[in-house]
């Protein structure tokens, strides 16, 4: 759970007055989950956040799926997805069930013409390559290569880059994104054995306050559709807010990996977890040091998940001819495992240096069209 935070300028107390220099009330805003049962913020606003001015016609985004039913290994070439100018326009659903919707993305540009709300989804935007800034109401967020953005569900947002080469994995989620259970203590707290620390957590610098009225428009996607809407005042005019709901950043570069004397099974990588699916980070570290371990992973089969593998960066031990952005899909029911040389070299070898975000989800994945579009067809029959 993110901890405790204050931005800009706040009241005392809840839910009293609080006045500007005029003496007109600043306009309060609880944004809370699970009804009023889980973490929150309060934000302090110029003006009422309700201002809608018009809505327009709403149109579908929605995957088209091509297998719904797949029980094949496969892997796809992920840097093969075009780049596009627009952010919206540039995110590719490749994988998806009722609850996770797994997209690639490589925007030219981000979204300063509009501002973007996922109504349904917390997303999980993995930053492969660039950098840039979030912008959010909770204040600006820079963000750099290797950086996992969790922005929660209805955050209304820009994402400005400060090139054109971006290449993003994106995953929405229906559940809220949370640090393993065993990481944490009965307060939250990140504790000592966790490969991750709080100092770690980027969060937003203080809030800009836009004291504009004017015509704003805010795209809103709920479920496969997206919505229009303008409002009358600037999304981002907070003075101030206090809570434990706000977009935040943890690099990957900042995972420290857990070793063992024999392999060590993949939920020692644990990033987050939901009730549908978990990620891993994949990092540099130094392999098993029994003396007879074998450093390369055991074949495994998925008995309860689809196993989902981003290639990021490195030497990839267990694969052959593996490169950045290629994606990996072992569906629950059929064994995988290192390909044919690759235990046997990785016997002796004293580290390895891979970066790689693994996505594995407890209901089965179905493939778009997309996918098909930049998949290595001979990938199931790699074990030769």
């Amino acid at each position: 759970m993110p901890f405790y935070q204050v931005r800009g300028k706040i009241p005392p107390k809840r839910h009293i007055t609080f006045r500007k220099e005029d003496k007109s009330l600043f306009t309060e805003e609880v944004v809370s989950t699970e009804g009023f049962s889980d973490i929150y913020s309060i934000i302090y606003h110029h003006y009422p956040p309700t201002m809608v001015l018009e809505k327009g016609e709403p149109w579908s985004v929605a995957p088209e799926v091509a297998v719904a039913e797949n029980m094949q290994n496969r892997a796809f070439n992920g840097f093969s997805i075009s780049p596009e100018e627009d952010y919206l326009k540039s995110r590719k659903t490749v994988l998806m069930n009722d609850e996770v919707r797994i997209s690639l993305a490589a925007p030219k540009h981000g979204n300063s013409n509009y501002f973007f709300k996922n109504a349904f989804y917390h997303e999980m935007i993995f930053v492969h390559q660039g950098s840039g800034v979030l912008e959010t109401v909770y204040g600006p967020l820079p963000f750099e290569k290797g950086d996992h953005l969790i922005v929660p569900k209805s955050t209304i947002y820009q994402i400005e880059f400060n090139g054109e080469e971006n290449r993003l994995l994106i995953v929405e989620s229906v559940y809220p994104y949370r640090f393993p259970k065993r990481y944490v203590n009965s307060e939250g707290q990140l504790l000592e054995h966790a490969p991750f620390h709080e100092r770690d957590l980027k969060t937003p610098g203080e809030p800009e306050a836009h004291d504009e009225k004017g015509r704003f428009e805010i795209l809103i996607k709920r479920k496969d559709k997206i919505f229009p809407y303008v409002y009358g005042s600037h999304p981002f005019d907070a003075v101030g807010w206090d809570g434990h709901l706000y977009p935040y950043a943890f690099s990957i570069y900042d995972f420290e990996p857990i070793t063992g004397r024999l392999h060590m099974p993949p939920p020692i990588h644990q990033t987050f977890e939901t009730p549908a699916f978990v990620t891993c980070a994949f990092v540099p570290r130094l392999y098993d040091y029994h003396p007879q371990a074998i450093p390369a992973p055991y074949n495994h089969s998925n008995v309860d998940s689809d196993e989902v593998l981003y290639y990021v960066d490195g030497d990839f031990m267990s694969r052959n001819d593996i490169k950045p952005g290629n994606i990996t899909l072992h569906p629950m029911g059929l064994p995988h495992g290192p390909q044919p040389g690759a235990t046997e070299r990785s016997i002796g070898k004293k580290e390895t240096k891979e970066y790689a975000v693994m996505i594995d989800t407890f209901k089965p994945l179905k493939l778009t069209k997309t996918a098909l579009e930049i998949e290595n067809k001979d990938y199931y029959k790699s074990w030769k």
